[in-house]
């Protein structure tokens, strides 16, 4: 299961490119923004706090300065596996994946890599 951090319905964003792309690939999504109660009609979470079961992955869609907040959220949550998309990452916030001993990847897009690993199946 997969928690997009910043999954959204404004259509032009990446948040809602995502979300959709990957439920879409029938992965299992949770959407996590404090702005909405839905996200593609699925109930939207304010916070990784609380979403009522534990994700695989928490994907990041969000600017760094907010990142680095919801990372020491996952931190505090037991989530131990972020991955930062394209643009969400900053040195401060790796930095703070490193420290914490935290799994992570920012240096490609969860989009591409799900498509790449369904197709090497």
């Amino acid at each position: 299961m997969i928690a997009v951090v910043g999954a959204t319905d404004h259509l032009e964003k990446y948040g809602a490119i995502i979300y959709r792309d990957l439920k879409g690939r029938g992965h299992r999504v949770l959407a996590v923004n404090p702005n909405t109660e839905t996200v593609d009609d699925d109930p939207a979470y304010p916070s990784l706090r609380d979403l009522p079961e534990k994700p695989d992955i928490v994907d990041f869609v969000v600017p760094a300065d907010i990142g680095l907040g919801v990372a020491k959220t996952a931190v505090a949550s037991g989530l131990n596996n972020i991955w930062l998309q394209p643009g969400a990452e900053s040195r401060e916030l790796i930095s703070f994946l490193e420290q914490s001993g935290l799994d992570y990847d920012y240096d490609s897009c969860i989009m591409v890599q799900a498509r790449h690993a369904r197709a090497s199946r």
